[in-house]
């Protein structure tokens, strides 16, 4: 059995080194990772300056580029001995409902299901700055994946994990739930750099809106590791009938 894991907080972060750990204790692993930061990176894909890797003293693989690069230079390019699975993570802080959008964390998950790999992205959820649990995570995912060799699940499936930063003797199970919601971000805030021009920083992202019961929000709220089933097919199938009567009666040049 042979792992491949990826984050988007860096091959050097601490919820990385976390989940390598967890995995070995089921299979080989090999760690291919972002060299710095790249929290929100979405699906970006680098094309116009090469790609590095550079290898670690502990072993991990670290590349100058977004975690889909890393994922697909590692899957396309470079490993001689392919994987079984990818796993994500484990992401400092939430990656809820609208947030798998930006995430890069949940994107190179999806990069392994893209290249037909079974997938699972993992994040922590709590106060960026002060996580504490990063191991409940790490076992959380073991045990997931774990069940995943015994009884796996369709490939086209992409796990969004999320963990709440809690001891794991307080987690109270797992719930499988759909993705919630956030309200709008909140305003961008504007400052200076030392000249005195203007620069600007992202807000803070929205507070839950869609948080009910089934949702992803609700079970971490309440001391539940949130599964949520992801796939990359973002049609909207209930609109397909009404857009098709809609356009039946559309004309691209008047007659």
């Amino acid at each position: 059995m042979h792992i491949l894991v990826s984050n988007d907080d860096g091959v050097n972060a601490p919820g990385i080194r976390v989940l390598a750990q967890a995995m070995a204790s089921l299979a080989k692993v090999t760690v291919v990772a972002p060299d710095r930061d790249r929290s929100a990176a979405s699906h970006s894909l680098t094309l116009e300056n090469p790609l590095r890797m550079v290898p670690l003293d502990n072993g991990f693989l670290s590349i100058n580029g977004t975690p889909t690069d890393c994922v697909h230079l590692a899957l396309t390019g470079w490993l001689a001995e392919l994987p079984e699975m990818v796993v994500s993570g484990i992401n400092a802080g939430a990656n809820l409902g609208d947030d798998v959008l930006y995430s890069g964390t949940v994107a190179a998950a999806i990069e392994g299901r893209f290249l037909g790999f079974p997938t699972l992205a993992v994040s922590l959820v709590g106060n960026h700055n002060k996580l504490e649990n990063y191991a409940t995570a790490g076992e959380c995912a073991r045990r997931i994946v774990e069940h995943l060799l015994v009884n796996p699940l369709a490939k086209e499936t992409i796990f969004n994990v999320n963990v709440p930063d809690l001891p794991l003797s307080e987690v109270k199970g797992i719930q499988v739930t759909r993705l919630g919601a956030r309200h709008r971000a909140e305003q961008m805030v504007r400052s200076h750099d030392p000249r005195g021009r203007p620069i600007y920083w992202l807000g803070p992202a929205g507070a839950g809106q869609d948080i009910g019961p089934g949702t992803d929000f609700y079970a971490v709220n309440h001391g539940y590791v949130s599964v949520t089933p992801l796939k990359t097919d973002l049609t909207d199938h209930h609109a397909l009938d009404g857009m098709q009567h809609w356009f039946s009666q559309f004309r691209l040049v008047p007659v």
